[in-house]
């Protein structure tokens, strides 16, 4: 039996404004259909001993040490700037004032 029919996949399209041909309704819900056995034959041999996991290796995060550099004075970083103001840098507006 099918999990999923060719009906179940035209409804799914319709709501996602999916515009599909019967051959490819047919053709995704074989497609679907087998998805969704494969996932269950996974989830008959995964066990309560089994853990469940994203990724086949454990992942970690390699973090760097968060230390201050070297880094520009405000005239430094103003020195190139187009215009300037107030010792920040000025830029055309580009919201209404309103």
């Amino acid at each position: 039996m099918s999990a999923i029919s060719r009906d179940d996949v035209a409804h799914l399209a319709e709501l996602a404004h999916i515009a599909m041909s019967d051959e490819e309704l047919q053709r995704m819900a074989g497609e679907l259909d087998s998805i969704v056995a494969a996932i269950a034959s996974v989830s008959e041999v995964a066990g309560e001993d089994v853990p469940a996991t994203s990724h086949p290796i454990p992942l970690t995060n390699v973090f760097r040490e968060d230390v201050v550099g070297e880094t520009l004075t405000q005239e430094e970083a103003l020195l190139n700037a187009p215009d300037q103001e107030d010792g920040r840098f000025k830029v055309p507006a580009i919201l209404d004032a309103e």
